[in-house]
């Protein structure tokens, strides 16, 4: 059967917003028992995804966050790098950002609760506010709370039985969508048995070039569902004081390619995807600077991102302030989201199976499969390698 969302999806701008409403039922993740993956519409998800905070020069976090302001022009570079999912920090309760986003082809994290001081009456209102949106993917309850005790500064225990109180006000006011919290490396397995509220697990992590051992990790502890929640690398190098955009473009590429080979829609794989950090440069993140300028300082807590171990906050997004891609935008576009089925398809009808296939869409149009790297990067660039 078709789905009439994907219909829609192929309509124009104009008419999405007037079918929108009216075609597409919600989508979102299901979980089965004893299953790590995550399903949408029945079929198993791998986020290709980015975190989105669109906060503009000379405002700050979070009364600063314009999602409305920035979400046709954010979405749409989105969607031409291949982006399916997003997460917020932030809740979105504007039902016109999600729309934007929807049309786009984007489900959303929403995260609802993650500072201790929100009452829980306001997580009730967000939540009734948006539960019902087909953008809506799952909700968020807290961004590596063992580092920042729910922004707090509580205790671990503490800071995690307020995460899954909020978990489970969340699951009282709606059963269709699962609950995710997000945690600064592999949680203990005690931490995860305590919050039985959350039903997905996401890690932040940075570490250079390489995940390490986590996946491994996250198996022997765990058969929840995983994501990684924020991973890649800022654009500025301090061993060379100034920007170094092949550097962060290399562990855009490296670093989101080991995800996909772990991805769950593979047999034996872990992890649903991740959300790379992030789309757009924030210039309020260096507490020692200026929000109207862009500094190079700020700290974060982990083990530190390629090629200089060293947090540079501000320096972080895909794209700029501006929203001028840099190389790791077009090495994050070029990447495919990983497809067993249509791979199969190519495996036992070669040449054939290529049709109708889409490998990456980037501003230059979809590609189909199999091509050589080179084949399917936008002409801007490809990362490390050549422009073409």
């Amino acid at each position: 059967t078709i789905n009439p969302c994907w219909v829609v999806a192929m309509l124009s701008t104009a008419a999405k917003a007037l079918a929108l409403a009216a075609s597409c039922a919600a989508l979102p993740a299901k979980l089965r028992p004893d299953d790590r993956r995550i399903y949408v519409d029945g079929t198993p998800l791998h986020m290709k995804g980015i975190n989105w905070n669109p906060v503009p020069s000379g405002k700050t976090h979070p009364s600063g966050i314009e999602f409305l302001e920035h979400v046709e022009m954010d979405a749409e570079l989105m969607a031409q790098a291949g982006i399916n999912v997003i997460r917020t920090y932030e809740p979105i309760t504007d039902t016109a950002v999600l729309d934007a986003l929807w049309k786009n082809g984007i489900q959303v994290i929403n995260t609802v609760y993650s500072n201790s001081e929100k009452i829980l009456d306001t997580v009730t209102q967000e939540v009734n506010a948006v539960k019902h949106h087909p953008a809506l993917l799952m909700w968020a309850v807290g961004n590596e709370w063992n580092y920042n005790g729910c922004y707090q500064k509580l205790d671990a225990h503490a800071c995690g039985q307020k995460i899954n109180e909020a978990a489970k006000r969340i699951k009282e006011l709606d059963e269709s969508h699962p609950v995710a919290s997000v945690y600064g490396e592999v949680p203990p397995s005690d931490v995860i048995q305590s919050l039985d509220a959350v039903d997905v697990w996401g890690i932040n992590y940075y570490d250079e070039l390489s995940f390490g051992d986590l996946f491994k990790r996250w198996a022997e502890r765990s058969k929840k569902p995983l994501f990684i929640g924020e991973y890649g690398a800022d654009a500025y190098d301090s061993t060379i004081n100034s920007e170094n955009e092949p550097a962060q473009a290399h562990a855009t590429k490296v670093l989101t390619e080991q995800i996909m080979d772990n991805s769950a829609v593979w047999e034996g794989g872990v992890c649903s995807g991740g959300l790379i950090f992030e789309l757009a440069d924030e210039w309020w993140k260096d507490g020692s600077g200026s929000a109207d300028f862009h500094d190079i300082g700020g700290i974060a807590p982990g083990g530190g991102p390629h090629p200089d171990k060293t947090f540079n906050e501000e320096w972080w997004g895909l794209v700029k302030i501006d929203r001028a891609p840099r190389k790791a935008y077009y090495a994050y576009a070029a990447l495919a989201i990983p497809q067993p089925i249509p791979l199969l398809n190519l495996m036992v009808q070669g040449s054939n199976g290529t049709e109708g296939t889409k490998k990456s869409c980037t501003a230059q149009g979809c590609t189909l499969v199999p091509k050589a790297r080179e084949e399917f990067c936008p002409r801007q660039g490809c990362g490390m390698a050549k422009a073409r």
